[in-house]
């Protein structure tokens, strides 16, 4: 099989596209009847920096069409699969980063979205992403007997991908791209490591920022070894090679073992639990989940005891986007879910929590005074609780034990770090000093402005200590402070609300997030509103 990888000039200054179009068209328009695969770069109804997204909108509705009918000619003129990104807008509005699949007939045989949005992509540009949000399987496209995945630009960056990538014996990888700020030698070790964790051919193309650069450009061809067959650095042209796509690389899957491919070596002692978490359970982190939510105060507590991993897991199944939480700390150090101060209210146990060891409290019963069915119930650690439910939701935690010792909160945050869920998390307290340390210390932790003794200067408050968030006390709340928050780029909750009436009044009234005792039944009310992202 003959490639082609085509690799055109690129300019920032966005006057010079229809040139730099124009240029791309004469690179295909030299593919010829000996070439059966031809792979262009990212972004090709984009030719030149758009900066924005009315520039990025404005040249591809002038050069898309020109350009996908450019790709269907050459694929029928050269007998050839072609595989080119640009913006496909059949999916969403607001168009999605795609890379198109044309068999020897010209016809589109399959898209491929890309899966890892740069920032850039998702707040400058406003590309559709709201797909990257939801779990999938990696794209396959089969043509000729042949198994196609697909990697675009970014997505080189997220090796965890490439496990799941192999899994699906896949033999070329298609890799439009740009990564314009990347050395030719970076570009290379991350296109081996790719074709040698997934045992296929990985065919990237992309864009020369100038022909003398260092940087950008490595349109390459890299066999299953590890070997790169081509590597174009930044010349602009095109360049081709032999290959046979269905061959492998197999070696001893260990010393004197039999030979196996280097992916299924590695998946005999693979441990998932040592990585980051991941699978179908994990939602969009805070930044980027939509508003207005439902936060189950105390998990689902109508349901099951309140502050238990049962009413937690119950409000998350039931698709909570966010649960409340209190923390204190034992006495031997450990932090544990509970509202109050004091044993009595919920447990078989009396006084204070902080006089108890984590062994002691779990010998107590914190289930039985809300019914049989919980008896025996313990107390749940903070660790137990990101143990189930890290990234699984958003977490408004209430650390009640602040000031005794000073290490108790950066217990809390090890913990927090430990389970990869920074952004699935804010730190709520009513507390000045408390937010003044939070904001020194831990700046990258979003914190939630409460009442406390200033309900009525809350958003002047929060203001002040750069909180993300704030929490309104029911009956310290009205329209003009929530206008106010939101003026200041602040995200505005309510405690609480277990009447569906109230609740449509505070949504009217702009209030974000909705704390109730009631998941189900105030979940109901704020679902049926139009769903908004603040970024």
């Amino acid at each position: 099989m003959k490639v082609c990888i085509i690799q055109p000039a690129y300019s920032i200054d966005y006057a010079k596209s229809d040139d730099y179009f124009a240029a791309q068209l004469k690179l295909i328009d030299q593919c010829d009847e000996s070439m059966d695969l031809i792979v262009l770069p990212e972004s090709c109804d984009v030719p030149c920096l758009a900066g924005s997204k009315e520039n990025g909108r404005r040249s591809s509705e002038k050069y898309n069409g020109i350009l996908l009918e450019k790709v269907a000619e050459t694929a029928r003129r050269c007998n050839a699969m072609v595989f080119v990104n640009a913006r496909s807008y059949a999916e969403s509005p607001a168009g999605r980063n795609t890379t198109y699949a044309f068999n020897r007939r010209g016809e589109i045989v399959g898209k491929y979205f890309k899966q890892h949005l740069t920032p850039g992509e998702v707040r400058r540009t406003r590309l559709d992403s709201d797909y990257t949000y939801e779990h999938s399987e990696p794209t396959v496209i089969e043509m000729e007997g042949l198994r196609f995945g697909f990697l675009t630009c970014y997505d080189f960056y997220f090796y965890e991908a490439f496990a799941n990538m192999a899994r699906q014996n896949l033999d070329i990888i298609i890799g439009c791209s740009h990564q314009r700020s990347d050395t030719h030698l970076a570009l290379e070790i991350m296109s081996q490591n790719l074709a040698y964790n997934t045992n296929t051919y990985v065919i990237r193309s992309s864009v020369s920022m100038d022909e003398n650069s260092d940087i950008g450009g490595g349109s390459m061809v890299v066999a299953p070894t590890g070997k790169v067959l081509v590597n174009m650095y930044s010349r602009v042209g095109l360049e081709t090679v032999e290959i046979d796509p269905h061959e492998k690389y197999y070696k001893p899957a260990g010393f004197r073992n039999p030979l196996s491919a280097h992916y299924e070596y590695i998946e005999k002692g693979r441990r998932p639990w040592k990585y980051r978490p991941g699978g179908s359970a994990i939602v969009r982190h805070d930044e980027v989940m939509p508003y207005p939510r439902t936060c189950a105060h105390r998990g689902f507590n109508s349901v099951a005891p309140e502050n238990s991993l049962p009413a937690y897991g119950a409000a998350i199944a039931m698709g909570a986007e966010e649960i409340e939480f209190d923390l204190w700390f034992t006495r031997d150090g450990e932090v544990v879910s509970i509202h109050d101060s004091k044993l009595d209210r919920v447990s078989n146990g009396t006084g204070r929590v902080k006089d108890y060891t984590l062994a002691e409290l779990r010998e107590l019963d914190f289930g039985s005074k809300r019914g049989p069915a919980f008896a025996g119930m313990k107390i749940p650690t903070f660790e137990e609780i990101l143990q189930k439910f890290a990234c699984h939701c958003i977490m408004n935690i209430h650390l009640k034990t602040q000031g005794e010792k000073p290490e108790y909160l950066d217990r809390v945050v090890q913990l927090i770090k430990k389970y990869d869920c920074e952004k699935y998390v804010y730190f709520m307290s009513g507390q000045d000093e408390f937010l003044e340390r939070l904001q020194r210390e831990y700046p990258e932790i979003p914190r939630c402005c409460g009442g406390g003794d200033g309900k009525w200067e809350i958003v002047d408050r929060a203001i002040k200590y750069g909180c993300r968030k704030l929490q309104f006390v029911k009956g310290y709340i009205n329209r003009e402070m929530v206008e106010k928050a939101h003026a200041n780029g602040i995200i505005c909750n309510v405690f609480w609300s277990d009447d569906p009436a109230e609740t449509e009044e505070f949504l009217d009234m702009g209030v974000d997030v909705i704390l109730t005792n009631d998941f189900h039944t105030i979940a109901s009310v704020v679902n049926r509103r139009e769903k908004y992202i603040t970024y």
